[in-house]
């Protein structure tokens, strides 16, 4: 890496001039300029005369040499400021030796523009008087009371490398709220301290230290916004304290990072921060970091996720004028007390694009034990590394320096004595050791673990909590922006632009071909007209055959001489060329006769149907026109292919979703659809073909971005995976479903930080839906509620398994694959239900968080199994979804259960296993209903009834009243063969008030079992409630079969040919047909019908025994015999 040069340089700053400034003794004073930096004088101005406008020209420069090495450095600049200081020289009165001066006000110039790389700024800094001072009141002009002040270096004081890989980090400290009732105002004065650590150069550590918090009773709350203080005492205009362009704001607590954040938490906050004491502080305190600090800043936070922020009181000592002697006496009375500890999870630094976090931190006891064990820390910022500053503790500020001899009288002989600045840091040569330990757990010599701490306990009776915000100028982890996302997309899928309608195109030759078809008629119609006009009104309707023919030789004559008719041909002509090439794209020769000849007839069957077409456009026949064309609409084709599918008639499913793609190719959803479908079927290549087409469709479809994200991970393409789940969060930032798949990708990829920031983002957007259900509910319904009431028992746990705010994620350690995952959710089960059927008594293990244990992502969870009683109801009625989808949406949901349900409706299945292990260890999820019956229909699609009915008992003892529960038995029943028990279990079913979320097939199936045991009359009236929800080719059919076994023979052929116009390929619905023709003696039809079904190969034995027999019967319908 590029280093610093070793030589020193200096940083010179120019104060040209002054604005609005006056005097104690008139308007046109004597004034000049002291400038200070570090605590030492740079140097003082001339003597400046001040004009009658108030303004002054100083031309005043003075300087300080920066050298990284020893003396000032980067650290220096970033938290400490130039103060410039303006004094009166007051007129010499008689018999006076000096000069009497009286100092007007402040300025402060903050060096950071330094740090960001320029090697000279310009700025207006505001002069705050002091008080008493003249400046309080502002002249009338226009400008501020201020001086311009110019700063500039020879060259950058920070390389390429440190300007690309170094960092600023700002701390605030805001407040301690809710502090123990022993803090009283009155009596001895009392410094509040709270201090950090921070690595600052390599691996060595820096402490940033707050001091001289300020004790105020409760009664208002703190104004927002309020500036942020500089960390220095003894600064001479109370104007001067704040830093500039620094404000601190708030913020809801639900948008906080800390612990206090939930809706529970609000009262207590508010009645903390309104009504009872604090410790105000407001103080900013800044560090740079070296691109090796940042490097390991970011490792620390990965190795130990939780920082030690320690809280302590001391008191103040007066040093009384004249007696150094006593100084020893009054240094042993500093003693370490109300030692405290705030825990502040740093990992949200590490998650993508984040550069600040801000929240509330309960403080804790300080344990050595227990700071150590959460922290990896062994050592105390202010009992053990800066054992001094806590004696260096006089009235006077924080920066009352005593001399080293008198401070090394008071500390032990292996604690040295290091210098302080003037804000109390210790300066660069004295950095503190690392505070991740690498030694063993056994504490210091001479120093024994603090195991009880009564005073630090008195903040968790208090329920004290400090406010702290950590700021970075970069992301430690910077984030892809959403442009450079979505043009990762196009280079993966490039966008397939809508299809432009041409005007010369095939459509439109056929077009003019029926114009051209149109006008000739017309003008035949005309000559008729005039030749046999009178003729036809004459006979009108009596006219004969004969007489037709007659009249049509004669007009065909009579168009041939008059050469209308060569007319007629010429004006087709060119629609017909039109058509060769744009229909057929004929634009070359023939190659033989043959190939001439075959052409030729095609096309004169094309142009004779079209001309059909035209003249019946022009001329409708009314016979024809009787006749109803059935169309079937894109959903209906979706529940054809959904059956066929259901049937495993894979083959026709397809059939019916490529229908749809060949009548809308540019509808995404018909794309997804069929993806869906191969996923089902396991054609894993051509899913992820769909789905792309899809997105190439519309590249900001959510949904095809979260499958395209599936398929890419199912297909082991993490990269693009990557790229497609962080798009999808981009667009749609609120979407549960895109923060928990990109969650599970993480997992995959080993990434626990990243995991848990996806997770905490899809617990946050769920919580906020489910608060906005509440109030809409509430607002529909016309009831006034506390939601923040009703809220704490569904916000106490976050939805994927934190507790108290702690942000922990959960991690399931499963083998690769599908199987093997699903196995330990086979083996976790069966455990949990031998614990369920040995006891009444909900299974319940609770684990809150306590200080004293650090928790950790492998084994933080709470296993919840609820029983029957407190199992939620299922609502969801909707008339006719795929097996997959919501078997009942309970009160309380988890972000798993939610992307469960998206990937069951798109059948990834092979996906749905990990989640489910998720679901089970949520402490919001765990073993519910909806949890089973998801399972069990997993295994039902394995042909893996066992497991499947088990599962479903599970169920069934949670929610016994679940219809889902009973249509979905009814299936495992229906297809092990065991109708009898599916029939009881689609009775049961049909008999709930709420419909089960798949009717259709409960329909069907229970439909099918009442024909099989000749129960008709239940039948029909089964598949007329079929019909009328949702009609398909297989309920018409159904319909029909049991209208013909109750010889109702007439509706039976209305049934059927309402099946046969769905789908006229259904070898079954031919051959009930012709036993209906057979039946009323319809010999043409029956023949017809009869040979259909032989085409399509009818597979029933029995019901093609039927049919001859009965053709033997009546001695017709085959024409074979």
């Amino acid at each position: 890496m590029e280093q610093v040069p070793s030589t020193g340089r200096l940083v010179q700053i120019t104060v040209t001039e002054g604005y609005d400034l006056k005097g104690f003794k008139g308007d046109t004073p004597v004034t000049f300029i002291r400038a200070e930096f570090n605590q030492v004088v740079l140097g003082d101005s001339a003597k400046i005369t001040v004009s009658p406008e108030g303004s002054a020209k100083y031309n005043f420069t003075s300087s300080f040499e920066f050298n990284p090495e020893g003396g000032i450095t980067l650290d220096d600049l970033a938290h400490k400021p130039v103060f410039l200081t303006v004094t009166e020289v007051l007129p010499k009165e008689k018999k006076q030796k000096e000069e009497k001066t009286l100092i007007l006000g402040q300025a402060v110039v903050d060096l950071l523009p330094l740090l960001e790389g320029q090697s000279s700024f310009q700025t207006t800094v505001p002069l705050h008087p002091v008080q008493g001072s003249p400046l309080e009141t502002p002249r009338s002009s226009a400008k501020q009371c201020s001086l311009e002040v110019k700063v500039l270096v020879a060259e950058p004081l920070l390389t390429t490398a440190q300007i690309s890989g170094g960092n600023l980090l700002k701390v605030t400290l805001e407040a301690a709220y809710s502090v123990p009732e022993s803090f009283i105002p009155t009596g001895p004065g009392q410094n509040y301290m709270v201090g950090l650590q921070v690595p600052s150069l390599g691996e060595k550590d820096y402490p940033i230290l707050f001091k001289n918090g300020t004790l105020k009773l409760g009664g208002e709350r703190e104004p927002v916004p309020r500036p942020k203080k500089w960390p220095i005492a003894n600064i001479l205009a109370p104007g001067a304290n704040n830093i500039p362009d620094a404000f601190i704001v708030g913020g809801p607590y639900e948008e906080e990072e800390g612990e206090l954040n939930h809706p529970e938490d609000s009262e207590f906050r508010n009645q903390a921060e309104c009504i009872k004491k604090r410790i105000i502080w407001d103080l900013e305190s800044r560090c740079y970091l070296d691109p090796s600090a940042v490097v390991s800043f970011q490792k620390r936070i990965a190795d130990c996720r939780l920082w030690p922020v320690e809280i302590t009181r001391v008191p103040l000592v007066t040093v009384p004028k004249g007696k150094a002697g006593k100084t020893e006496k009054t240094d042993e009375e500093g003693q370490l007390s109300f030692h405290g500890v705030a825990y502040v999870n740093m990992v949200p630094l590490l998650y993508p694009g984040v550069k600040r976090i801000r929240g509330a931190f309960h403080v804790y006891p300080y344990l050595d034990s227990v700071v150590h064990e959460k922290t990896k820390c062994l050592l105390s910022l202010f009992r053990d590394i800066g054992h001094h500053l806590i004696h260096n503790n006089k009235i006077g500020g924080i920066n009352s320096l005593l001399s080293k001899q008198a401070v090394s009288k008071n500390l032990k002989e292996d604690k040295p004595v290091k210098e302080k600045d003037i804000d109390g840091r210790p300066r660069p040569g004295d950095v503190a050791p690392s505070i991740k330990s690498q030694s063993s757990d056994t504490p210091l010599e001479g120093e024994p673990p603090l195991s009880h701490n009564p005073e630090g306990q008195q903040y968790v009776e208090a329920g004290t909590y400090i406010v702290l915000e950590i700021q970075l100028d970069k992301a430690l982890v910077p984030k892809r922006m959403p442009e450079e996302l979505a043009r990762r997309v196009k280079e993966m899928i490039p966008p397939r632009p809508p299809l432009t309608r041409r005007t010369g195109g095939a459509q439109k030759a056929v077009s003019d071909y029926h114009t051209q078809i149109k006008n000739i008629s017309r003008a035949i119609l005309d000559e008729y007209y005039r030749m046999f006009g009178k003729q036809v009104a004459k006979l009108e309707s009596d006219m004969d055959s004969e007489t037709l023919e007659e009249q049509k030789c004669q007009l065909s004559y009579e168009l041939n001489c008059s050469g209308k008719y060569f007319a007629f041909k010429e004006q087709l002509k060119h629609a017909v060329v039109k058509i060769v090439r744009e229909k057929y794209l004929k634009t070359t020769s023939f190659e033989s006769q043959e190939e001439l000849q075959t052409f030729i007839s095609e096309l004169y069957v094309f142009l004779v149907d079209q001309m059909h077409v035209a003249l019946n456009q022009t001329m409708p026949d009314d016979v024809q026109g009787t006749i109803a064309t059935i169309f079937t609409s894109s959903e209906q084709l979706r529940l054809f292919a959904f059956e066929a599918e259901v049937n495993e008639n894979f083959e026709m499913a397809a059939a019916y979703y490529k229908e749809r793609l060949v009548r809308e190719p540019q509808n995404l959803d018909h794309w997804l659809d069929y993806g869906a479908f191969c996923l089902l079927t396991e054609d894993n290549i051509k899913a992820q073909e769909c789905f792309r087409k899809a997105l190439s469709l519309n590249q900001s479809h959510i949904h095809s971005l979260l499958l395209c994200g599936v398929l890419a991970v199912l297909l082991e393409n993490y990269e693009q995976a990557e790229i497609f789940f962080e798009d999808a969060t981009c667009l749609e930032p609120t979407n549960v479903v895109a923060w928990t798949l990109l969650g599970l990708y993480y997992e995959i990829q080993n990434n626990d930080i990243r995991m848990e920031m996806a997770f905490h983002e899809a617990s946050k957007q769920l919580q906020a839906q489910m608060l906005q259900a509440q109030v809409t509910k509430q607002k529909s319904a016309g009831v006034v509620e506390d939601i923040e009431e009703r809220g704490k028992r569904e916000s106490s746990l976050g939805p994927w398994g934190i507790t108290n705010g702690s942000a922990t994620a959960i991690k399931v350690e499963a083998p690769a694959g599908p199987g093997a995952a699903l196995s330990i959710l086979d083996k976790f089960l069966e455990e949990s239900s031998k614990l369920q059927s040995d006891s009444q008594e909900p299974i319940l293990t609770t684990q809150t968080w306590d200080p004293s244990i650090n928790q950790k992502p492998s084994n933080t969870f709470i296993k919840e199994i609820p029983t029957k009683k407190e199992a939620s109801k299922c609502q969801d009625s909707s008339a006719f979804l795929h097996p997959g989808l919501h078997y009942g949406v309970s009160q309380t949901t988890t972000i798993f259960m939610e992307t469960i349900r998206f990937l069951m409706k798109v059948k990834a299945v092979q996906y749905v296993h990990r989640v489910l292990a998720h679901e089970l260890l949520c402490p919001q999820g765990g073993p519910s209903c909806e949890y089973y019956l998801v399972l069990a229909q997993t295994h039902i699609l394995k042909k893996d009834f066992a497991k499947a009915e088990e599962y479903l008992q599970q169920a069934a003892q949670m929610d016994y009243l679940n219809p889902n529960v009973w249509g979905l038995k009814g299936h495992l029943y229906f297809l092990s063969g065991n109708h009898s028990e599916a029939k009881a279990c689609y009775e049961r079913t049909i008999s709930f008030v709420v419909d089960a979320s798949e009717m259709h097939f409960i329909f069907l199936r229970l439909g099918l079992i009442y024909l099989e045991e000749k129960e008709y009359e239940q039948a029909k009236k089964i598949y007329m409630q079929a019909c009328k929800r949702s009609p398909s080719c297989l309920t018409w059919l159904g319909l029909g079969i049991a209208c013909y076994r109750l010889e109702e023979l007439t509706e039976a052929e209305d049934a059927l040919s309402e099946a046969n116009a769905l789908n006229n390929y259904n070898a079954e619905v031919w051959a009930y047909l012709a036993l209906v023709c057979l039946k009323v003696g319809r010999q043409l039809e029956a023949e017809q019908a009869y040979k259909y079904m032989i085409k399509l190969k009818l597979k029933d034995e029995a019901l093609l025994a039927e049919i001859h027999t009965l053709q033997e019967t009546v001695g017709f319908g085959n024409p074979s015999f």
